[in-house]
């Protein structure tokens, strides 16, 4: 069964396979900047929210060495709307170990690859896979749903990602890894997925334990999700001749490394809430209050054209937050 469900998908995907801007086509030799680059954004993120992001990246910086000379702001600029910001401060720190260690190229098996800075077990693989046609065994989210239920797998995860690795490892082709790594990718993603499989169009349904027993949405089987904490903050807009003191955060932390709103007050003044925002990170859930002030001071941060502020690469958070302070901007010169 593995060595068939393997050729089924294989040749599903030489018809059906997605088109995208990072992908080989036409016999091309996969770039593995482009690969490394994409898996990266790609990491609990949409395509259609990377591509964008990922056109732009490699026409500023079309190589790791372009990339590995950049300044951390722009590169943290160009970022910003993507989240997880930590993705951008590694994808740094790694083009720069791989010019620095590696000649600007990157390394072609999985134990060095994951040696490099943000290269995790499912990247490494990946990228040795796709971009270097090494056997490798890449399980990510989308690869997880697709093996338990071809195997039906009872065991609940995270405890059962052992298991579905092996199970997976018995899928893998000597040849073809790479475009087997994709097509796992693409079943998951469109045919695959986490609510109303589509077994009708599914070139594995045949070979599918989970489709068989006739409820292939109960795997994998999860523990409920536990309730996100609720926190409260508040933001600051100060205005002074026409511009916003905006503050680069710490390299370490949330949003580390972005340009944002202060957090804290910058001065004593007569402050005016301008309502708030809610946001949901990875561990918690973020409701942020806007307090708005203007002064003729001379304080110590960035001060950013008020008309300019969607070129500073703010966060989504501090995005939505400026809108607020734009709206009280507004009414204020409107009284």
């Amino acid at each position: 069964m593995p060595v068939d469900a393997s050729s089924a998908l294989l040749c599903w995907y030489a018809v059906d396979k997605r088109r995208l801007p990072w992908r080989a086509e036409g016999g091309e030799t996969p770039d593995p900047y482009r690969v490394w680059l994409s898996e990266i954004m790609l990491q609990q993120t949409t395509v259609a929210a990377v591509k964008p992001y990922f056109e732009k990246f490699t026409a500023t910086w079309p190589t790791v060495t372009a990339l590995a000379a950049a300044e951390d702001g722009e590169v943290m600029r160009a970022w910003a709307g993507l989240g997880y910001y930590a993705r951008a401060r590694n994808l740094l720190a790694c083009a720069r170990a791989v010019v620095a260690e590696h000649a600007g190229r990157f390394p072609d098996d999985e134990a060095t690859l994951r040696k490099l800075p943000g290269i995790g077990p499912y990247t490494a693989a990946a990228i040795a896979a796709i971009a270097f046609g090494r056997r490798a065994v890449a399980v990510d989210g989308n690869v997880e749903r697709v093996v338990s239920r071809l195997f039906a797998v009872k065991e609940m995860l995270p405890g059962a990602r052992g298991r579905i690795r092996e199970l997976t490892d018995t899928l893998v082709p000597e040849e073809g890894a790479g475009d087997f790594a994709q097509a796992m990718m693409d079943l998951g993603s469109a045919i695959c997925t986490p609510r109303n499989p589509d077994c009708g169009h599914c070139p594995l349904t045949g070979y599918c334990a989970a489709h068989a027993e006739g409820d292939p949405a109960r795997y994998p089987v999860k523990a409920p999700k536990a309730a996100k904490p609720h926190r409260v903050g508040t933001a600051y807009w100060l205005e002074r001749d026409g511009k916003v003191l905006l503050v680069r955060r710490p390299a370490r932390g949330l949003l580390g490394g972005m340009l944002a709103l202060p957090d804290s007050p910058p001065l004593t003044a007569d402050w005016q809430a301008a309502g708030s925002v809610d946001h949901v990170f990875t561990h918690f859930a973020l409701t942020m209050t806007l307090l708005c002030a203007e002064t003729s001071q001379d304080v110590e941060g960035i001060w950013w054209p008020a008309g300019q502020l969607d070129e500073a690469g703010l966060p989504t958070l501090f995005a939505k937050l400026a809108m607020r302070g734009l709206s009280w901007r507004s009414l204020r010169r409107a009284a």
